[in-house]
């Protein structure tokens, strides 16, 4: 018995893992797969999600036939009295309800539809944030891998350089100086690649926060950091700026102020004072003239000294309030719109020059180098020199990607564009 007891208990350990952990360690992550777990796993989307109950259950109790609920009230007397039954017993039963008649009820309901419809806005925002995060922390970690291997390229190169000069020197060939160059060249690129590495661990542990991962679980990634040369960007700017009239936020702030203007309504519709209908109906008097009493009562508070100014007041700031952040949210959107296609577009041309230019010819000042090194032509500090250059012009490159990255998914998150080029 204790075996399958035992093979149970495994089975049901396995099956308490998360999946996103699962998923997560099955393989090299993709940007498609590390969306998806940001996106399940972010708490800001789960932390609005969790508000939908409250939010729902205010709609419900809004679009309730009354919005105050009856009251039921029972009454039972005992009378003594100088009869011949002696003492008489009476009693009488009611009900009463209070009646709004400012139009307060369609306002209620107005508002509760409105912080609804914001709500979700604001969940379907949250989503967007959390996948933008995502793939600005899936980014740098490419750009950390790639920066890794370059260094480690970088290491091998230089320790082959100071490997050849050193046995050069035993020969006779090379100088006590060139072979202290190339020593001091190799340990610089050693450093530079342990500090990349660290640098990759960094990056991996952000995008660990961003899917809600331990760093150890988060495994290599794998994606394109490059730039088609020639190839035009999916959109323009003309078309990100109408796509950023429709984003979530700005929707969640126009349907805050609509229901914030409801709520207006709802107060200055309640200095009218709710009529408040009963009906009672009873027995009274002694058991020989016993009566049967119906009464029909209206109630009506007299509005002299509360007119609700207060909340009416705190209701109209809270009105210009929204309408000020919806205001400046649009003209902030559209100015940050500008602002990272105008960074796009020179980072874009940065890195074209990068490409086109300076990268290729070091690499063919290298082979070039080598050969000429080779035949005598020219010293080790000149092939140093060359090596050098090379290697800084893959690291600038390297880095001009990761910002036109980060600046890309910067821009379509601001504009509300997908990486499939369409606008949500």
């Amino acid at each position: 018995m204790r075996f399958p007891l035992l093979a149970l208990a495994f089975v049901l350990a396995a099956s308490t893992v998360p999946a996103s952990a699962q998923t997560a360690g099955s393989g090299p992550l993709t940007l498609t797969e590390a969306l998806r777990l940001a996106e399940a796993a972010s708490p800001a989307v789960r932390a609005r999600e969790a508000q939908l109950v409250a939010a729902e259950g205010s709609r419900r109790e809004a679009a309730s036939l009354l919005f105050n609920n009856p009251e039921l009230s029972v009454e039972r007397t005992r009378r003594s009295a100088a009869t011949p039954d002696g003492n008489a017993r009476e009693w009488g039963l009611g009900i009463a309800q209070p009646i709004e008649i400012g139009g307060q009820q369609a306002r209620r309901r107005e508002a509760a539809s409105a912080s609804l419809e914001a709500l979700r806005a604001e969940i379907e925002d949250a989503r967007r944030q959390a996948r933008a995060e995502a793939s600005l922390r899936f980014h740098a970690v490419l750009a950390a891998q790639r920066r890794v291997r370059l260094e480690q390229r970088s290491v091998e190169l230089f320790d082959g350089t100071a490997q050849a000069v050193a046995r050069r020197r035993s020969a006779g060939e090379d100088t006590r100086l060139d072979a202290n160059v190339a020593l001091i060249e190799a340990e610089r690129a050693r450093n530079a690649l342990a500090v990349s590495q660290e640098h990759l661990q960094d990056t991996k542990a952000d995008l660990a926060t961003a899917l809600q991962l331990p760093p150890s679980a988060v495994p290599e990634v794998i994606g394109d950091l490059g730039v088609p040369n020639g190839a035009p960007l999916p959109y323009g700017l003309d078309q990100l700026l109408a796509s950023a009239q429709a984003l979530p936020r700005q929707r969640a702030l126009a349907a805050r102020e609509d229901a914030a203007r409801a709520r207006v309504g709802v107060e200055r519709a309640s200095r009218y004072p709710d009529v408040t209908v009963g009906l009672n109906v009873g027995r009274e008097g002694p058991a020989d003239g016993r009566e049967r009493v119906t009464t029909l009562t209206l109630s009506v508070p007299l509005p002299l000294f509360k007119r609700n100014d207060a909340a009416i007041g705190q209701a109209m700031s809270d009105a210009t309030q929204a309408e000020i952040e919806r205001a400046a949210a649009t003209r902030d959107g559209q100015a940050q719109v500008r602002r990272l296609w105008s960074r796009l577009d020179s980072q874009r041309e940065r890195v074209a020059r990068l490409q086109r230019a300076m990268v290729a010819a070091s690499a063919d000042n290298q082979q070039l180098a080598a050969k000429s090194r080779q035949a005598g032509q020219i010293g080790l500090l000149d092939q140093l020199l060359v090596n050098r250059q090379a290697l800084d012009a893959e690291r600038d490159l390297n880095d001009a990607l990761a910002e036109f990255h980060t600046t890309r998914i910067e821009l379509e998150n601001a504009a509300g564009w997908s990486r499939e080029g369409t606008s949500q």
